[in-house]
């Protein structure tokens, strides 16, 4: 680097022993100094280095020994009062694993305390995931996309690219939402990415399937990311749209085939969606996909053990269509079918994605999660007419379970028949909120008045069946009944969202009021564990004092560590988990005075 063209006026240098002065050897490291100074290291006095205000001599002529002796290099920084190059970066960075995998081991961090923060969690969980603590620094990108190409070769030097997975729907680092193609790329811009991607597998001299992931600005500058050398979780809906089945292909560049196709012989055919369904810790009593026209991959059945220890995808559900709203369409029916018991899942956040109107017109970024519920997903919020209908419903469930409870084999339990009731007037509870309902019945159809507005439900009512599929004022919706008890208490998903719902009569309506209410937890007093998981480390004991924010212990689940905190200053009362333990979702942790 010559001074004169440098943008900064420079330079400070670090030596080496003058005893290897006649090596032509330079090696410059990028890393500030003060007054926006450089520090590099250097053997020979070369030029730039005559020129330089001061030299430190890192050690004797063997490498180990000089400047790849850290000790020594830090020490020298730490004598010339260098600064770390994070700060010719600006803010903010991604920090990650270098051998990671899966959002794993990565942290995005705005400032100094964020990075130190997660340089220490990215590295215990690297270590943890993976067996390598290592990590990564690299410039993080604001509001990307995340794109990735599919690319194909075998072993004869040819290279194919099999369009683009839209895969920018995450949480927490971890792909939810995939789409092929993407809304966001224009003709010019895939092939651009594609042939980069093709590029690159040629010049490692790649052979079986890969891809290639890019982070696509809003103008469509495309950033590569890393290349994933295997096939990936979302590879069915790049199958959909290219008629390409990727694993016989593998299977035939392993063997040593070439290529049967050429580039322009790729097409871009209809669209395809995958949601990717999780779950919590536990077992799995019962799981079906009973929607047609659904892709489902699975390896787990009913019986299986959910682990803390790996992945919690327990499937893959993948829908296509001629068009984007065909296949959005699909998968919002095969979400609402798709029977779930045993285990925590997230088909109420698939489902809310996959309606959501930005993401119906396209408007995505990897930030899509964080911005949209900013507090963590809560679930479905009802509008008025939701909340109408989920009353309704309930109502007539309810009803349709007293008529049948009055009946034996088709006939009335009782030797006389009374007059049958041509109306019922209860009082439904959902959401803290009460609603005063009137039901009347004309065959398997329910008229049902919600707070002076008459909705109609019909259905076969099955009260055995895991679904239960009703039109609500002439529009088909799906609903489960997961739990229902006699004393009314109904639990109900419904737009993929689990919603609790009471149905009494007037009577015990008006008698319920007397009853002591529950009083709730003080859960600014104690601290609960708020997903099953493995206590890597605990920061307090007894007697302690914390102040509001500080971390009290660290909780590994499925790979990820996360730092639990004391919400008020406090002193510690007792502590009831150690490092290494396992803890259950809402397991007491440690509790403050």
């Amino acid at each position: 680097l010559e001074p004169k063209r440098h943008p900064f006026r420079v330079i400070r240098w670090v030596l080496q022993n003058k005893s290897v002065l006649k090596t032509p050897f330079c090696l410059p490291v990028s890393v500030h100094v003060k007054m926006n100074k450089y520090l590099f290291l250097s053997v020979p006095p070369q030029v730039h280095v005559k020129m330089a205000d001061e030299a430190v001599c890192v050690g004797p002529a063997p490498t180990n020994k000089s400047y790849l002796n850290m000790d020594a290099i830090m020490d020298a920084i730490r004598k010339t009062g260098s600064q770390a190059a994070t700060r010719s970066y600006c803010y903010p960075v991604m920090i990650k694993a270098s051998a990671g995998g899966g959002g794993k081991g990565m942290r995005i961090a705005w400032n100094d305390d964020e990075t130190r923060e997660g340089f220490r969690l990215s590295s215990q969980e690297a270590a943890s995931s993976f067996g390598d603590d290592r990590l990564l620094i690299e410039k993080f990108v604001d509001n990307p996309r995340h794109i990735e190409i599919q690319v194909l070769a075998d072993k004869h030097g040819n290279a194919l690219w099999l369009n683009e997975r839209e895969c920018s729907i995450q949480r927490r680092n971890q792909k939810v939402v995939e789409e092929a193609p993407s809304t966001f790329l224009d003709p010019e811009t895939r092939r651009a990415m594609g042939e980069q991607a093709v590029q690159l597998a040629k010049a490692v001299q790649y052979s079986s399937a890969g891809t290639v992931e890019f982070l696509v600005d809003s103008n469509k500058n495309f950033y590569f990311l890393e290349m994933n050398t295997r096939l990936q979780v979302e590879h069915p809906i790049t199958e959909c749209i290219t008629g390409l089945d990727l694993v016989q292909q593998m299977i035939r560049v392993a063997k040593g085939f070439p290529l049967l196709h050429k580039q322009e012989d790729i097409p871009i055919n209809g669209w395809a969606i995958e949601s990717r369904v999780y779950a919590e810790v536990g077992t799995l009593n019962t799981c079906s996909a009973l929607y047609l026209k659904v892709r489902v991959d699975s390896g787990i059945q009913e019986g299986s053990d959910i682990s803390i220890y790996y992945d919690p995808m327990i499937s893959k559900l993948v829908t296509y269509g001629a068009t984007r709203a065909e296949a959005l369409q699909r998968m919002e029916d095969a979400l609402d079918n798709y029977v779930i018991r045993g285990v925590t899942h997230n088909i109420p956040l698939l489902r809310e994605i996959i309606t959501h109107p930005r993401f119906i017109s396209g408007d995505i970024t990897t930030n899509f999660l964080p911005e949209e519920y900013p507090e963590g997903f809560k679930g479905h919020q009802l509008t008025s007419e939701g909340r109408r209908e989920l009353v309704a419903t309930a109502a007539a469930l309810y009803v349709s379970a007293q008529l049948r409870s009055q009946r034996f084999l088709g006939n009335l339990r009782v030797s006389t028949t009374p007059q049958e009731r041509r109306q019922w007037e209860l009082c439904v509870e959902l959401e803290k909120g009460s609603h005063a309902v009137a039901v009347s019945r004309s065959g398997s159809t329910f008229t049902v008045e919600v707070d002076g507005v008459k909705v109609e439900v019909s259905g076969e009512w099955n009260l055995a069946s895991a679904l239960l599929p009703v039109t609500i004022n002439r529009t088909p919706r799906v609903l489960q009944c997961l739990s229902r008890d006699a004393g009314g208490d109904i639990t109900l998903q419904y737009l993929g969202t689990q919603f609790k719902v009471r149905v009494l009569s007037q009577l015990v309506s008006t008698l319920s009021a007397h009853m002591p209410e529950k009083v709730p937890e003080d859960t600014s007093s104690i601290l609960r564990s708020p997903m099953p998981g493995s206590v890597v480390a605990v920061s307090v004991k007894p007697g302690d004092v914390v102040a509001e924010g500080q971390e009290i212990c660290v909780i590994e689940a499925m790979k990820m560590q996360n730092s639990l905190i004391a919400a008020k200053a406090a002193k510690v009362k007792s502590v009831h988990c150690k490092a290494g333990e396992t803890v259950g979702e809402g397991d007491l942790l440690v509790q403050l005075e």
